[in-house]
């Protein structure tokens, strides 16, 4: 995170933490990192929270307007907290393919994890040909993967 991103979280968080949300500095800040922001994910935060900022800082304004403000303008400091979060672990590595049975689950819609019986097998695959079947306006060839995926189910049982 760069040194400014990280002046704009302390201030985030300083008028966060105040007893009421000063709703005119807070606007100035939203549009300062509009303006001068690269993150995308950030810049559309203070875009969306900027008019909501500058309607609660009027003199008129009611609760709910202040609450939307309060709302959008927690999605800015969400956005900064994430900027400033370090990845643990392996949470960058991508997931471990599926095997073919849980592939063959995932597309009749059982659940993984549990022993199915071939009742439940055959409900599941009557309910995804309704409307996989070429005669119903389905693709033939997702029938097919339908009815081989219900087949290596079975043989399994």
């Amino acid at each position: 995170m760069n040194r400014q991103a990280m002046e704009w979280k302390l201030d985030v968080e300083r008028l966060w933490s105040a007893a009421a949300l000063d709703f005119r500095e807070a606007g100035r800040l939203a549009a300062e990192i509009f303006t001068l922001c690269a993150e995308t994910a950030l810049r559309q935060a203070a875009a969306e929270a900027l008019p909501s900022l500058r309607n609660a800082a009027l003199e008129n304004a009611d609760r709910s307007t202040k609450d939307e403000a309060r709302g959008r303008f927690s999605v800015i400091r969400d956005v900064l907290c994430a900027l400033d979060a370090g990845t643990f672990g392996r949470r960058d590595s991508a997931p471990k393919p599926l095997t073919e049975e849980a592939r063959y689950r995932q597309l009749l819609g059982l659940p993984l994890g549990r022993r199915l019986a071939r009742a439940e097998i055959h409900r599941a695959w009557k309910r995804a040909v309704k409307t996989a079947h070429p005669d119903a306006g389905g693709d033939a060839s997702e029938f097919v993967a339908l009815s081989a995926a219900q087949e290596a189910l079975m043989k399994e049982r």
